[in-house]
């Protein structure tokens, strides 16, 4: 079988004639480096072999070969196979980590997106445009400043409906420190966010949220003549809460404006639906009892140190329950026997109090998310029971018997009847 022939490059028999003459003694040392782009000498490897061997001597010894590296035909039919079946709507950062950590294949992220293009698969999402806006500067410190807000989406796809999930990030660091699934967006679901991320980071310094109206009263607004009045804006039930723990409320006006809680949407879009599918999740309790893992696979990945070591977070103080914080507040005045009208219920104190309440009485009357009615009063929890409406007593006269009563003289009925005359 005779020796398969080879095809020399352009570079390559640009090579050949240069060692040609310089084996002929037509050129000199120095002038056959010139030309071949190297320093003195042009080496006297590529000589031998052309001495040795001829022009094909030159040839690199690796053409035709596959490389040493190079991913088995097998393997990578395996890993479009698993993009299709288990990872789909990965882009190919996550799914070469996915690859992995469930797979146990370690491979590039360019060796990933090639095999993908290889087999005909592209990425479903496009790639998101570059703003033109000048990003904000980080804050230094953790805890300086933290970001609010709700995304929904079809996090379990087909398997369940479509969730909002409220969500806290901190500007200084990209950390998650709160997050919860709700059906829709509601004040609950931000206060069971505010108080798992205080439970475990402490007090922030400052809050960004949007002009939601679970952040703002409707009549936040005021006019001239009352501000000259001295008149202060109204707070809604969650910017009681907040101010309570000292918090300093910014509400932004553009969307951009909290632009990092904006794109921790977007990745949470990329990734939680992957992760939440793959740990087989199939309602909105199963996906909060899995969060806080995931939550903590994001921080690992995403999450940078802040510019400044020293935090700004300020710690719960002593004695102070977040769940008596987080309330609903309303007023009420106490009625006869201590007694409150809430919801078309009327409740009384569950136990007896050191205080003394005065008859129309005007208390502060908050409720818990898990339900239970209190009494606040000089910065202490009074529990409400349910308890009977008091019923008004009245005194009633002993009903005497009917005395017949007879018409008067005049009385139409003594009048003599007169029929009508016919005209």
């Amino acid at each position: 079988m005779g020796q398969e022939k080879i095809t020399l490059t352009k570079a390559e028999l640009k090579k050949v004639m240069v060692i040609e003459k310089l084996v002929a003694h037509q050129v000199k040392v120095v002038e056959a480096a010139e030309l071949l782009g190297l320093s003195p000498p042009p080496g006297t490897a590529p000589q031998k072999r052309y001495i040795a061997e001829g022009a094909e001597g030159i040839a690199h010894k690796n053409r035709g070969r596959k490389p040493a590296h190079a991913i088995p035909e097998k393997v990578r039919k395996h890993v479009a196979e698993l993009y299709q079946s288990k990872y789909y709507g990965s882009n190919n950062i996550h799914f070469t980590e996915l690859l992995q950590e469930h797979e146990s294949l370690e491979f590039s992220v360019s060796s990933v997106r090639r095999i993908l293009l290889e087999h005909g698969i592209k990425q479903t999402k496009q790639k998101r445009r570059k703003k033109g806006h000048q990003p904000r500067i980080h804050k230094p410190q953790a805890g300086m400043l933290w970001q609010i807000d709700a995304s929904p989406y079809a996090w379990l796809e087909e398997r369940g409906p479509e969730l909002m999930l409220h969500g806290i990030i901190d500007d200084a660091t990209g950390m998650v420190v709160g997050a919860v699934f709700r059906p829709t967006e509601t004040r609950e679901g931000y206060f069971t966010a505010m108080k798992q991320a205080i439970t475990h980071y402490g007090i922030p310094l400052g809050l960004y949220s949007d002009r939601h109206t679970i952040f703002r009263s409707p009549k936040e607004t005021l006019s001239n003549e009352q501000e000259l009045a001295g008149e202060t804006v109204p707070l809604s039930q969650f910017g009681k809460a907040i101010a309570e723990l000292g918090i300093t409320h910014i509400k932004a006006r553009p969307p951009q404006a909290k632009g990092r809680i904006e794109r921790l949407g977007g990745t949470f879009q990329d990734r939680l639906v992957i992760e939440l599918r793959l740990l087989g999740v199939n309602s909105m309790d199963e996906a909060n009892r899995v969060l806080p893992k995931l939550i903590q696979k994001h921080n690992d990945r995403f999450a940078i140190k802040p510019k400044q070591a020293e935090s700004a977070y300020r710690s719960l103080p002593e004695g102070m329950n977040l769940d008596h914080v987080f309330t609903v507040r309303d007023y009420r005045r106490l009625g006869p026997g201590q007694t409150i009208s809430y919801g078309g219920k009327v409740y009384t104190f569950a136990k007896n109090n050191a205080f003394s309440f005065s008859v129309k009485q005007v208390v502060e009357v908050r409720k818990t998310m898990q339900g239970d009615l209190m009494v606040w009063h000089q910065g202490q929890a009074l529990f409400l029971r349910e308890t009977q409406k008091p019923q008004r007593q009245t005194k009633t006269k002993a009903a005497s018997p009917a005395s017949p009563r007879k018409p008067a003289a005049n009385h139409p009925w003594r009048q003599p009847w007169i029929p009508k005359k016919q005209v």
